[in-house]
Formats: C-alpha cells, structure tokens, sequence
C-alpha cells in the first residue's frame, strides 16, 4: 500500500518481495470469500466487497486474481466457508494486541495464536480483555490531485461524513465512523481521485512507549502473528519506530 498513514505503525502490513505479496493476496482472498458470502459477488451492491477490491487493487493484486477469488467464493471454483475470529492479549511491556483471523479450523487457529503469544513473551487473553482500548474507525487513504484546495478537500470530506481530515505529501488521510467508509470513497472516486485504501481499522486510544529492546521483541511478536496464513490483521497500541513498518 503506497502511502505513509499516521496509523501505519498500528496495523503492521509488510508487502516486500513476491513471498509476501503472495501471503497478502492470500489474505485478501479470504477477505472477498467472506464478504461474497455475507453480501453477494455483484460489487455495485455489496459495499464490503467493493471495498475489499479496493484494497486489493492498492496491493497490486491482478483481476484475474481478485475476479477467481470472487468465482471461488461464488461456488463456481469450489467453495471453502472462512469463519471471522478475533483473539486478544498482551506482548511483552503491558502492549495491548489483537489478532483478527479467518479461517476454516477455528481449534487450529486458536492453538496457533496461543502459541505465538506465548513465544513471543505475551498471553492470550478472553474476548474483551482488551478491545476496548481500541476504537473501531473508518480510514480512507486519497492520492491528492493538482488543482485542487486543502480545505475544499477536507469540506468535502466532512459533508461525506468524515470526522477527522488530515493532510500529508501527496495524500490525505480521513478518519470517519466505519458505516461512512463506502460513502466517503465513493465521494472522492466521483470527484476522480485515486483511492489508495478505504478500511475499517481498531484505533487505540493510547499509545504504550516502549524501549528499543522491548519494542524490538514487539515487532518480531507481529511478524510472527502476520506470517501465519490465517491472521488477517494485527492491532497493538505500542509507539514503534516509523521506519520499521514503512512500505
């Protein structure tokens, strides 16, 4: 994903080297079998799953691939029900995790999750333990446009729906409640922009600062969670280096 969003250090996405790339298409693919599933395989009325094809295209993802995943999901291809599972804990230092899977062995997954918190110093807790120190967001990354104005931007993000408009080199970043993500991509689509990501993310709201070595064992936990294939996404609240996480 091109960009550099205020928030990259708090949902930890490494796209380097085709291996990488691989998994994250894999991830993504589970991501649309869900939400044909849950809202059909049209994308002009299933708001999930156009959003999701958004944000396969922002990682490169080729049409062939996203219209077979799509197929697949369909039952034209076979057909593979993902169930939506989220874990929390800690790390190391007090850090606050959560760990959002798909997948189709939910005993499995748990015990692989389990395991990667206890191996990277941390403890699975129960459901609750720590969601709520995160607030669910929706967060619309734009390429900015020559010609256009700032605050013109940001007015029309707010009448979108937007709750929050910020500005960065050759992108804006807008934070809005995640029933508003669909509408405000759509704005900026008509207005022809470029779309980079639209996604619903857990924001936390306070940060843990951590020292290097504390957060170095951080971000291998993260690694860990982010190589095995049914973690889709991985949330924390610690502050890591910003260059550690940059793409």
């Amino acid at each position: 994903m091109s960009g550099h969003s205020k928030w990259n250090n708090i949902k930890h996405r490494k796209a380097k080297g085709d291996a990488v790339r691989g998994k994250i298409f894999t991830k993504i693919g589970r991501e649309i079998a869900v939400a044909v599933k849950s809202g059909g395989s049209d994308p002009a009325s299933n708001s999930r799953l156009w959003d999701i094809i958004a944000k396969a295209r922002a990682n490169n993802m080729p049409n062939d691939n996203i219209t077979r995943s799509i197929k697949k999901a369909a039952g034209e291809l076979g057909n593979i029900n993902y169930e939506e599972v989220v874990y929390e804990g800690y790390g190391v230092g007090g850090v606050a995790v959560i760990v959002e899977c798909l997948t189709d062995n939910k005993n499995r997954t748990a015990g692989d999750i389990r395991h990667l918190f206890d191996k990277s110093g941390g403890a699975m807790g129960t459901a609750g333990c720590v969601s709520f120190m995160f607030d669910l967001k929706g967060i619309v990354a734009v390429n900015k446009k020559d010609g256009l104005d700032d605050d013109e931007m940001m007015m029309a993000a707010l009448d979108l729906g937007a709750d929050d408009f910020n500005s960065s080199d050759g992108q804006y970043e807008i934070l809005c409640p995640p029933a508003a993500v669909s509408a405000v991509r759509k704005g900026f689509e008509n207005l022809g922009m470029i779309v980079e990501s639209a996604e619903t993310q857990r924001v936390p709201q306070n940060t843990v600062s951590l020292d290097a070595e504390t957060a170095e064992k951080i971000q291998k936990m993260i690694e860990r969670f982010d190589d095995n294939d049914d973690v889709q996404e991985v949330y924390h609240n610690a502050e890591l280096p910003e260059d550690e996480n940059d793409e």
